[in-house]
């Protein structure tokens, strides 16, 4: 099977998903929507795409679309994820989901209720870089692990997308989501309690957020985002036998291991790619062709989990996005 994929936005992200689509085997980039026609037909033109479309809806009713890629901003996801499915559509959208757990919740429970595909792009959960922390973290090489940290720093405050609340905007939804998904993939469930501080942009939005997890076994993760700084992007896991570091947060090319004398003993790579995007494309390709309605890599419980987090953060924070 040969997906077409239908990309709703024509912002820069879609046209990493556009570049890597047009360098698969086994997807396509078949169309693009956009609310203003013509940038859809100059994006359509850039990447040599079939239909450009000048609204959503146009696009989620073509016949010949398999999966509608969702790289609009935060505030639009669970509108077209749920136009979208009511056309009879399989979804990949990207993070974060939706705005909240019971916008995750509803639109969860409608992919299953039509029996389609519904899929987060939370790329990192995605990529071989995954497989290979964690085959190194069983080895026993660092020992147990009990500590970690994670950080994602972006100077992209200035950004419409980010920093207007109508758009739920802000360095939780964007980059936190990161560090968060790191923690879970890391240490899983288990978190005892969550402790954490925000600080604000003049729009309203969150300009830093500052996490801790404890767990119920008494490891922590400590997790950072912020989106008026540019930081390292860099993880670490840490046992008693030395650490792993992983840098950048993103897309590492390689994991670095440490003993508790803090010298190199291992370095290991991942497989060439494309651009890291592939993995979530196929496997939404492989769900669908096997009539499943979630991707391993991401379920929906760990979708719900994140989104539950991140609610609980906001709340602590007293920070709500308009409409809620």
């Amino acid at each position: 099977m040969r997906l077409k994929v239908g990309i709703a936005g024509a912002g820069g992200i879609a046209g990493t998903m556009a570049r890597t689509l047009n360098q698969m085997e086994t997807a396509s980039a078949y169309a693009v929507a956009s609310r203003d026609y013509q940038k859809a037909k100059t994006f359509a033109g850039a990447y040599n795409i079939e239909k450009a479309y000048g609204s959503y809806g146009e696009m989620f009713g073509d016949p010949k679309v398999d999966l509608v890629y969702i790289a609009t901003p935060h505030s639009h996801h669970y509108e077209q994820m749920k136009e979208a499915l009511g056309e009879g559509k399989n979804v990949l959208c990207e993070k974060a989901f939706t705005v909240n757990a019971a916008q995750a919740l509803e639109i969860l429970e409608l992919g299953k209720k039509k029996k389609l595909l519904v899929a987060e792009g939370i790329w990192t959960r995605y990529l071989p870089l995954r497989n290979i922390i964690n085959e190194t973290m069983a080895s026993g090489i660092i020992g147990t692990p009990r500590f970690l940290s994670a950080v994602f720093s972006n100077p992209i405050a200035h950004i419409e997308r980010i920093a207007r609340p109508e758009l739920a905007g802000g360095a939780l939804l964007d980059t936190g989501v990161y560090p968060i998904n790191f923690a879970l993939m890391t240490f899983g469930g288990g978190i005892k309690e969550i402790v954490s501080a925000m600080r604000f942009l003049d729009s309203g939005v969150d300009a830093e957020d500052n996490i801790i997890f404890r767990y119920a076994d008494g490891r922590t993760a400590l997790l950072h985002a912020c989106v008026q700084a540019a930081g390292p992007g860099r993880c670490t896991i840490e046992g008693e036998k030395g650490h792993i570091e992983i840098d950048p947060i993103l897309n590492a090319k390689k994991i670095t291991v440490y003993d508790a004398a803090k010298t190199v003993t291992g370095v290991k790579e991942v497989p060439p790619q494309i651009s890291g995007f592939e993995y979530e494309v196929e496997s939404c390709r492989k769900a669908i062709e096997e009539g499943k309605i979630e991707c391993p890599e991401m379920p929906h419980s760990e979708i719900l989990k994140v989104m539950k987090i991140m609610d609980s953060i906001r709340n602590s924070g007293g920070f709500k996005y308009p409409g809620e």
